[in-house]
């Protein structure tokens, strides 16, 4: 009996303690409450009340080294799935709160994951007499509040979100031992693409920025099916546009799954009025219109749309345009601090799909294509006329 009870204590010691610490969270603390800084700083500059609080890059560092350490148990075989916020339960609207907050150790957060995995749910952590605790859970949190999310094991991802109810925004990767640190300064480089600028929280309230942030959706639906596809999007093809069925000479005819009359439900959502796109049931309708429309790019193939959302096929396969010279070379970046530009060929950047966008966008100068890989890598394809090349955007590391 004494044995099995020194066991029994034992084992609550070893899970209570917290592990060694985890190097890179203290090597991206300073960083990241550095962007916290300036961009509440600017939205305060603006009026704005509805924020979260500028984090103590001690507790960022506290956050991530508990959050590394728990991604790496099991909880039943697996691997735990996460999001902490940092804020006080005052400030997370209609807040779950625990009547004895928890210590924000591994073990505890492992323990938790199961009931907080589902998408939009968050672990709230605050300090108590300086150490952090877990207080409960929450589905609201303010404009630019901390959040870190774990992905998989080893895999955190620290984001916010600009708005209230608006997307996450990414600041910083870290697997492992290898840090990535988002540059929103991508934004601003000419020939940005607006799916690019959405990514890295810049904002347009007109009805391209609307269109951009669907593309967003389509984007981060393409990759959670973790088939690969490709997304094709080319010209309307109304009023005076002479280019409606350019696309079609850089595809394999007959196409086997083409659309007639083209398939609109994603433009019609996009067509409603502003107060209507605002309630619940027009966002779960565009929710399932998009995963409808990503899972076709599952199709081995290539899925075409046209830039006002209508879809026209899927399973579509590319071919060189007659007369026009194979793809040579593409330029590579990603929006990611200290990374520089790379002139590769398309068989060093991806597979076929890549190869196959690389070529179509060559063709189709006015066109983008979305490449989502199996192994989760998201690339942008667009024409630089700038550089007088294919421009291969990589964004995978924004979309986690």
């Amino acid at each position: 009996m004494k044995r099995a009870m020194v066991k029994t204590t034992r084992s609550w010691h070893d899970a209570a303690m917290p592990d060694p610490s985890y190097p890179a969270a203290r090597q991206v603390a300073a960083t990241v409450q550095s962007h916290f800084a300036k961009h509440l700083a600017a939205a305060r500059a603006q009026g704005r009340i509805d924020l979260g609080i500028e984090p103590d890059a001690a507790f960022i560092e506290a956050i991530i080294d508990a959050a590394f350490w728990a991604s790496l148990r099991r909880e039943e075989g697996v691997t735990p799935t996460i999001s902490l916020a940092l804020l006080p339960p005052g400030n997370a609207g209609q807040a779950l709160t625990f009547a004895e907050w928890l210590p924000l150790y591994p073990a505890a957060l492992a323990k938790l994951a199961p009931a907080v995995e589902r998408p939009g749910i968050h672990l709230g952590v605050w300090p108590v007499d300086g150490a952090l605790r877990v207080w409960g859970t929450t589905r609201s949190i303010p404009a630019f509040c901390f959040v870190l999310e774990v992905i998989g094991s080893g895999l955190l991802v620290v984001k916010h979100r600009n708005e209230p109810f608006g997307k996450f925004v990414n600041i910083a990767v870290l697997e492992g031992d290898q840090i990535k640190i988002v540059d929103d300064r991508s934004a601003t480089v000419p020939e940005c693409p607006g799916l690019l600028k959405s990514l890295l929280g810049q904002h347009e309230v007109n009805a391209s920025g609307e269109s951009v942030n669907l593309l967003v959706h389509l984007a981060a639906s393409m990759r959670a099916h973790h088939r690969g596809g490709a997304l094709l999007i080319v010209p309307d093809g109304t009023g005076n546009n002479s280019t409606k069925d350019d696309w079609r000479e850089s595809i394999v005819e007959p196409v086997v799954y083409s659309v007639a009359p083209r398939f609109s439900e994603l433009a019609d959502l996009m067509g409603r009025e502003a107060e209507e796109r605002r309630t619940h049931e027009w966002q779960e309708d565009l929710r399932r219109a998009v995963d409808a429309v990503a899972g076709l790019t599952a199709v081995d193939g290539a899925t075409v749309m046209t830039s006002t959302f209508e879809l026209l096929a899927f399973g579509a396969k590319i071919t060189r345009r007659r007369s026009r010279p194979p793809v040579e070379r593409v330029l590579v970046t990603e929006p990611i601090r200290d990374s520089a530009a790379v002139v590769m060929t398309p068989a060093q950047l991806g597979g076929t799909r890549h190869l196959s966008a690389a070529q179509f966008v060559q063709d189709q100068r006015e066109a983008t294509a979305l490449v989502a890989s199996q192994d989760g890598r998201f690339t942008i394809f667009q024409w630089s006329p700038c550089d007088d090349v294919v421009h291969a955007h990589r964004v995978e590391a924004l979309l986690l």
